[in-house]
């Protein structure tokens, strides 16, 4: 049992390492609580793997993938646009706006982890291990791995957020949210293109929506028109 766990974890680990989870793991640890992400995690982790080792150790793999990527890809899609707009939003919107709560917090880390995680490769690794190991074995194993994986990304987000601007690495993050979202639609719809010709398509949404907002940034109606039109001697 202990071998299985070892293995689980190792597996789901170096899964993770890279995935979306991991980048939505770090553009929340932005916004929220380190310790409300990693709860969050903790518990959409404990539930995706139980559901996965319970797949593979009654059914295999036979899980509804086409459908499943479609979830995800509408997730990531909200996930990313909901990102990219409060990343827009100016610095003294954001100051002025209510902090959520730490209820709303985590109940947003978890249903965005669980949905992104259903359908993903790690859900299948630990299906696909489950199949041929014991279910509670390779269940505590992958959700620890899924758990340090994710808490990993905590900590570089919470690092990273000290030296860089916090809303260029929510703007990029969406954008690769997006980039993802239309990835997971052609690798389960259009397989044909290939690993290469899947990643080539899917660039062109973050690229699109990015060049669409920068022009509309410079090009779109500024705030500060009225105050420099105002008349030197004006009275504010």
């Amino acid at each position: 049992m202990i071998a299985t766990i070892l293995l689980s974890f190792g597996v789901l680990f170096l899964a993770e390492l890279g995935d979306k989870s991991q980048l939505m793991a770090l553009t929340f640890s932005l916004r929220y609580r380190w310790w409300v992400v990693l709860a969050g995690i903790s518990v959409a982790s404990v539930a995706v793997n139980l559901i996965a080792a319970g797949v593979g150790h009654f059914l295999g793999t036979a899980l509804p993938a086409n459908a499943i990527a479609v979830v995800t890809a509408l997730t990531l899609l909200v996930v990313g646009l909901w990102t990219l707009r409060d990343a827009l939003s100016s610095a003294a919107e954001s100051d002025d706006a209510p902090a959520p709560s730490t209820r709303n917090a985590f109940l947003v880390v978890i249903s965005a982890f669980m949905l992104a995680e259903l359908g993903d490769r790690t859900m299948f690794a630990a299906a696909a291990l489950a199949s041929k190991n014991g279910w509670l074995a390779v269940w505590i194993g992958s959700t620890v791995g899924m758990v340090a994986a994710g808490g990993l990304a905590i900590l570089v987000g919470k690092l990273a957020g000290k030296h860089l601007p916090e809303r260029g690495i929510a703007f990029a993050s969406g954008l690769l949210f997006l980039f993802f979202a239309a990835k997971t639609v052609l690798d389960a719809f259009v397989p044909g293109l290939g690993g290469w010709g899947s990643t080539g398509l899917a660039l062109l949404a973050p690229v699109v929506v990015g060049l669409g907002i920068g022009a509309w940034r410079f090009y779109g109606p500024r705030k500060d028109v009225a105050v420099l039109d105002q008349p030197a001697n004006a009275v504010p």
